[in-house]
C-alpha cells in the first residue's frame, strides 16, 4: 500500500512531514530528498520521457514513461446530442412520436425545465448516420470531415457525469469538482509537469461563439489555478481586440526602457517578499517576467504569413478571422509545435433545447472541417503521436423531445446519464469505439467512463498516476480526480 507521507513528498518536496513517519524508515528527510533528485537526474525510467529543456514541472514528474507530451481540449459547450452525432439508433425512427417509457426515463430525472411536459415524445435524429474506418464507426452525416479521420479516433460512448446543469457540469469537466476554487486540469499539468517553452505560457485558454445560438456564459476561473500557485492559472488569449492586452510596449517605451523597469520592479518586489513572505509576490515577479518575453513570442505566433496556403485552405475559410473557431484550431497546433502543455479550446453554442437539427447542422459547420484539420495537420507533422486532443461537451442531451415534437424539428433537453467524447493520438487506440448506451440512449449499457476516469486516463497518458499526483491545502492533500477514478486502459494503445 502506498503511505501517503511519502506519496506527497516523492511529488512535491515543499510538503511538509511529520512526526507519523513510520519507525521502519531509517532514512532522514535530507536522504529522502537528495536520492529522489539523484534518481531523476540518472532518468532511467521515470523521467525518460521528458527532455531536460522542461521549463518548471516538479522533480520525480511523470512518474512513468508518458505516450503524451501534451493536450489539446476542443470542449463544445453546451452539450452535444449524442444520438444526433455518434450514438446510433435507428431503431428508434419506429418508436416516433411514443413516449419514453418511465421505466427507462423515470420523472425525478427530468430537469425543471421540461418535467411539467404532458408527454415525453421519441425524437429520433432526423440525420443519416453511415460506417467509416476499419472498426466501421457510425458517424452522423453532420461530420463528414471528422469521418475522414475516425481511425484515428478512440469514441468513448459510455460517458457519465454527475451534474445536470451547466455551470457545475462544465466546472467538473475542468476541475474534477462541481463546486467552484479548484485547479482546472491545465493549471494541475503546468504545475507538476512545467512547459517546453519558457516564452510561452503553459496552459493557454481560447474561446469561440458558435453560429448555433449564444451559448452559456463562461468565467474565468474554469481556466484559474485555484488554491495552486497563481502563475500557473491558464493565460486566456481573446477573440476580439488584442489577443494579450498590453502586448506591444507603449509608445516611447523602447525594450531597454522596459526591461530596465521590470529590473527594478523585481527588486521591489524581492524586498517585499523578503519583507512578508508571501509566496504570491513570486508569482507576480515569474508572471511579469513571462509577459515580457511574451512581447516577442505571441506576435510571432500570431502572424500566419509563413504558413502554406494548402494548410490555411484546410482549416477553411475562416482561418484568419480572430475569434472563430478554425482560426483557434491553427493557433492551438503553433502553441503544441511551441512546446506549451495544455491548450483549451471552448466552442460554444451547443445547447439545443428547440430547433436543433438547425442548430447543430450550425454547430458542425463551425467545426467539423477545423477539427478534422487539426488531426491531419498534427499527423502529418508527426506531432499526434505525442499530442492528446480530447472533444466533448459537459453533458448529453435527452432522446424525449424538449417541447412540440414535429417532423425533422425537436429540442433536447440536458442528460448527464451518458454522452460521447471521444480522443486521439497521445497514446489512445484509433479506430475503437468504447462502451455503450441502451437502446434510447438514456443509460451507460456497458463500459462505464466517468469523469474521474477521464481524467485518471489523461493523467495516465502524460506519465502520471492520478493517486500519488496530489497538493496539500486547508490540511489535506487534493488531487485532480479527488478520491475516484480510475485510468480505463483499454482506451490506451
Amino acid at each position: 500500500m502506498n503511505d501517503p507521507l511519502r506519496t506527497r513528498f516523492a511529488v512535491d518536496p515543499s510538503a511538509s512531514m511529520d512526526a507519523t513517519w513510520p519507525e521502519n524508515q531509517s532514512c532522514s528527510r535530507r536522504s529522502l530528498l537528495l536520492g529522489s533528485l539523484a534518481l531523476a537526474s540518472l532518468s532511467g525510467g521515470a523521467n525518460a520521457s521528458e527532455p531536460e529543456d522542461r521549463a518548471g514541472g516538479l522533480p520525480g514528474l511523470p512518474h512513468y514513461a508518458a505516450r503524451a507530451k501534451r493536450i489539446i481540449y476542443l470542449f463544445q459547450s453546451g452539450g452535444p446530442a449524442q444520438m444526433d452525432l455518434f450514438d446510433y439508433k435507428p431503431q428508434l425512427k419506429d418508436r416516433f412520436g411514443e413516449d419514453v417509457p418511465k421505466s427507462v426515463y423515470p420523472d425525478e430525472r427530468k430537469t425543471t425545465m421540461s418535467s411539467a411536459q404532458a408527454s415525453f415524445p421519441v425524437a429520433p435524429s432526423v440525420f443519416r448516420f453511415s460506417q467509416h474506418g476499419q472498426a466501421g464507426t457510425w458517424i452522423s452525416e453532420t461530420l463528414p470531415h471528422t469521418a475522414k479521420m475516425v481511425d484515428d479516433l478512440c469514441v468513448i460512448r459510455s460517458m457519465h457525469t454527475d451534474a445536470i446543469n451547466h455551470d457545475p457540469a462544465i466546472t467538473f469537466l475542468q476541475t474534477g469538482s462541481q463546486i467552484p476554487g479548484r485547479p482546472s486540469i491545465g493549471s494541475w499539468l503546468g504545475y507538476g509537469l512545467g512547459s517546453h517553452n519558457a516564452d510561452l505560457p503553459a496552459f493557454v485558454a481560447m474561446s469561440s461563439k458558435g453560429s448555433g445560438k449564444s451559448g452559456q456564459p463562461l468565467y474565468d476561473r474554469l481556466w484559474g489555478s485555484g488554491f495552486l500557485p497563481s502563475k500557473h492559472q491558464g493565460v486566456k488569449f481573446r477573440n476580439v481586440g488584442q489577443p494579450v492586452l498590453d502586448i506591444s510596449d507603449p509608445s516611447g517605451v523602447s525594450r531597454t526602457m522596459r526591461r530596465a523597469m521590470l529590473d527594478h520592479l523585481a527588486e521591489l518586489n524581492g524586498m517585499q517578499h523578503a519583507k512578508v513572505g508571501d509566496p504570491e509576490i513570486q508569482s507576480r515577479i515569474a508572471q511579469y517576467e513571462l509577459a515580457f518575453r511574451m512581447q516577442m513570442s505571441v506576435p510571432d505566433l500570431l502572424d500566419f504569413s509563413d504558413e502554406p496556403q494548402h494548410i490555411l485552405d484546410l482549416y477553411g475559410p475562416d482561418v484568419r478571422t480572430q475569434g472563430k473557431y478554425s482560426f483557434n484550431c491553427l493557433i492551438a497546433r503553433r502553441l503544441a509545435e511551441r512546446g506549451v502543455r495544455f491548450i483549451q479550446l471552448f466552442h460554444q453554442g451547443w445547447d439545443s433545447h428547440n430547433n436543433l437539427p438547425t442548430q447543430v447542422r450550425r454547430q458542425c459547420r463551425d467545426t467539423d472541417q477545423a477539427t478534422a484539420a487539426l488531426l491531419r495537420d498534427l499527423k502529418q507533422r508527426g506531432m499526434l503521436e505525442d499530442t492528446l486532443v480530447v472533444w466533448g461537451g459537459e453533458f448529453g442531451r435527452t432522446i424525449y423531445s424538449q417541447g412540440a415534437l414535429k417532423k425533422g424539428s425537436y429540442g433536447r433537453d440536458h442528460h448527464p446519464s451518458c454522452f460521447t467524447m471521444w480522443m486521439a493520438g497521445g497514446g489512445v487506440r484509433g479506430g475503437m469505439n468504447y462502451g455503450a448506451t441502451d437502446d434510447y440512449s438514456v443509460n451507460v449499457r456497458e463500459n462505464p467512463v466517468s469523469v474521474h476516469d477521464l481524467h485518471a486516463t489523461i493523467l495516465h497518458l502524460l506519465g502520471i498516476d492520478h493517486e500519488r499526483f496530489t497538493f496539500k491545502f486547508q490540511g489535506r492533500d487534493f488531487r485532480l480526480t479527488d478520491v475516484h477514478g480510475q485510468a480505463v486502459h483499454p482506451l490506451c494503445a
